[in-house]
């Protein structure tokens, strides 16, 4: 692939990642009745119209993190666990009060007490020792998928554990973040000028989820097929199975923090809202659907937009929303050097 249209791919992806965030961020926990939906278009439309001086609007704990792992990535002592949790360290104590979750906030008071001398030793204690299942490593993984885009798949899968491990444990937590990452990296591969086929790049992603699961354990593991079944629904919604309603998606699917429900619902959106070639709109529609489903509607609508960005490129999105996401340009820089460093590869 040229690397001007990686470039852009790349920036798409980061850019996503940014505007579901920081777009979905004032709809978060709201149930989506009519009246707020219209306020979501009108509010999209405004951002998207005619430049207008205002304050940004600012991310949240979605993008703050994913810009740690851009971080780590590029660091050039190379990418570990321990200087990632560092960063998310002093990142959280350096801005608290960006919407992290209680659960993360121990996590990284108890890495600053022991000075992170055991990366993942807090993340392994939550919960009686079950770990977090929650979205909050699949919503940072962009980084990882755009740094390992000429690598190795296994080597990508590792990475991704590796980074998940830090605050998420529990398997449903990391194999969330692994089908994301999946997700960004099938979207990469594609041409935004051909049609995407939904239902090949569902099967693609199913047989790699069929794979990191195989290795659970039926007897022991009550959800060692959980993220086949979710796929398997968001299959029966694209070919019309089942009536795709925000009920019935909501339902099936689900819209909460937890990755399970939260993961392939962004899957859903991006390829629901995506059934023709690169164009402004179908970006605009994954950022708009993905919020207006409510629930964790920034996490979802990044993780979305993510997908959605890697696919069409930073073409298909309006450059005045852009101008009015926090550190907009930050963003833009870290997916140049992320693609510097894949390029060599």
């Amino acid at each position: 692939m040229e690397k001007m249209l990686l470039r852009s791919k790349f920036r798409g992806s980061l850019l996503g990642a940014l505007i579901g965030d920081c777009c979905g961020a004032p709809f978060e926990g709201q149930v989506m009745d009519s009246g707020s939906k219209l306020l979501l278009r009108q509010n999209l439309d405004r951002l998207e119209g005619p430049f207008f001086k205002a304050p940004y609007k600012k991310y949240t704990d979605d993008t703050a993190l994913t810009k740690c792992v851009s971080s780590t990535l590029l660091n050039p002592a190379g990418f570990s666990q321990k200087l990632l949790a560092k960063n998310f360290v002093v990142e959280y104590f350096k801005d608290p009060m960006r919407g992290y979750g209680a659960a993360v906030g121990n996590v990284f008071e108890k890495l600053r007490k022991t000075k992170v001398s055991d990366p993942v030793g807090p993340a392994a204690a939550q919960f009686g020792g079950s770990g977090s299942f929650g979205n909050g490593a699949a919503m940072r993984v962009a980084p990882i998928a755009l740094y390992c885009a000429n690598r190795d798949k296994q080597e990508l899968l590792q990475m991704v554990r590796d980074s998940s491990l830090v605050t998420h444990s529990h398997p449903l937590g990391i194999n969330g973040a692994l089908l994301q990452a999946l997700a960004i990296t099938h979207s990469l591969r594609l041409n935004p000028k051909e049609k995407l086929d939904s239902i090949k790049f569902l099967a693609t992603l199913k047989q790699d989820i069929i794979d990191v699961e195989k290795d659970n354990d039926p007897d022991l593991d009550a959800n060692h097929n959980a993220y086949q079944i979710q796929l398997d629904a968001v299959g029966q919604l694209l070919d019309k199975k089942i009536e795709a309603s925000d009920e019935n998606v909501l339902n099936l699917l689900g819209h909460s923090v937890a990755a399970l429900h939260s993961v392939p619902t962004a899957i859903f959106c991006f390829l629901k809202c995506t059934d023709g070639t690169a164009d402004h709109r179908s970006f605009r529609d994954t950022l708009e659907y993905a919020i207006s489903l409510g629930g964790d509607a920034d996490t979802i609508a990044s993780m979305a937009c993510t997908i959605s960005g890697a696919y069409l490129g930073a073409e298909a999105i309006s450059e005045n929303i852009v101008k009015h996401c926090e550190d907009a340009d930050g963003i833009i820089n870290q997916a140049d050097q992320l693609l510097e460093v894949a390029h060599k590869v």
